[in-house]
């Protein structure tokens, strides 16, 4: 053999699943009310378990028959959906077999899934809005000539038009577009789409197609567009450093992990792949994957090859990072990458001691929300850089 494979990586979106929220003059609103908000649809978890089974063919050489601890890691944000898509994915990847199965009715086993508040999580629940340099690079994006140029064509339609037919009955200015756009109907729920429910007359195909459109505009103003360099050092590039670092520590002989997974949102896969200057410019899919794998050549060089799966129905697209080959070396990837790698993010941030606490205690009040309105497990996962992108 020419080479061996050491260490998987993937960072997946949650699949489908119910709204965060519904605006006013919806008619499926008890739909959400009977199974909850933000739960994963019975479609949802089907591309969840299929993203698990086609893990499990790709690696069936790699990874052991059985389950085993020492193998795999998975981390999920703190949302129920990301929660429940890691856990559908696992079942997919790992059925139980042999000496596992403890009921043969029942070909499914518990696999642990880690995750941390979404108030400390520094890893995956992107954007890190307590930066204020980031909030800055924000604003200045915000200011730019090409961004209102680009933006223009979406004002009229989003502003007064939608917040009407919505039933919000309310406009907000431009600064606050982003709001605007997690209550409206700027981002109808793929509920209403793919899972056969009727859609409101003004939702035609042209709407929505401008609709995405615009989502995807406000992505790349979120982690790209202007100054994306700087963005990527305090977004984007803190998960590639934390990839790099697993990566590097997996040529140790002592190394005994396989595989890494990540459940989390269509933002997290942006800022990753701006971060590594691979993105498409299109929003992720549900259940869409990028994955990262680890080989030693047999000169006993280790190299990196990337994949972008967006599509269950056809092979996953080969990544190439910029400056490198398909299969880039190791130390050559991470010095590519390395302008978007920063040492001390905080400082780079502009952040000291006090403001660091004053800002995560600042994000926990935010993310715990109005309890009356949707609870605080809704709250706390509905922000623009996913949930109200479709």
């Amino acid at each position: 053999m020419l080479w061996e494979f050491h260490l998987f990586y993937q960072v997946f979106r949650h699949g489908d699943h119910t709204p965060q929220e519904f605006f006013p003059t919806d008619q499926h609103k008890e739909v959400a009310r009977q199974q909850g908000y933000g739960q994963l649809t019975k479609l949802g978890i089907q591309q969840q378990y299929e993203l698990g089974q086609y893990m499990q063919r790709r690696y069936s050489y790699f990874l052991s028959v059985v389950y085993k601890q020492c193998e795999i890691y998975i981390q999920s944000t703190d949302c129920d959906h990301t929660l429940m898509s890691a856990q559908a994915s696992l079942a997919g990847l790992y059925p139980p077999t042999q000496g596992q199965i403890w009921n043969p009715r029942i070909l499914w086993q518990p696999i642990p899934v880690h995750t941390v508040p979404l108030s400390h999580d520094n890893l995956l629940y992107l954007p890190f809005s307590h930066c204020p340099k980031y909030n800055e690079l924000l604003r200045e994006t915000f200011a730019t000539r090409d961004f209102q140029k680009q933006l223009k064509q979406y004002r009229g339609y989003c502003g007064a038009q939608l917040s009407w037919e919505s039933g919000s009955h309310s406009l907000v200015p431009l600064t606050g577009i982003w709001k605007n756009t997690e209550k409206s109907p700027c981002f109808l729920s793929s509920l209403q789409d793919i899972n056969n429910y009727t859609l409101p007359v003004w939702a035609t195909h042209g709407v929505r197609t401008k609709l995405i459109k615009l989502s995807e505009l406000l992505l790349q103003a979120e982690f790209g567009f202007h100054k994306q360099i700087q963005k990527s050092r305090l977004q984007g590039g803190i998960l590639l450093k934390t990839i790099l670092k697993h990566m590097s520590d997996a040529r140790k002989p002592s190394h005994q992990q396989k595989m890494v997974m990540y459940s989390a949102h269509a933002a997290t896969i942006v800022a990753l792949q701006m971060a590594l200057n691979v993105f498409n410019g299109k929003l992720p899919p549900y259940s869409a994957c990028h994955f990262f794998e680890l080989y030693q050549e047999k000169n006993g060089q280790y190299t990196i090859e990337m994949y972008y799966r967006n599509n269950s129905l056809r092979d996953p697209h080969p990544l190439t990072l910029p400056g490198c080959k398909f299969r880039c070396p190791l130390e050559r990837f991470t010095q590519l990458v390395s302008p978007v790698l920063v040492r001390y993010w905080r400082k780079e941030c502009r952040m000291n001691a006090e403001k660091y606490i004053v800002s995560l205690v600042s994000s926990f009040i935010f993310l715990k929300g109005d309890k009356k309105q949707t609870g605080p497990s809704i709250q706390k996962c509905s922000h623009f850089s996913d949930d109200q992108m479709l």
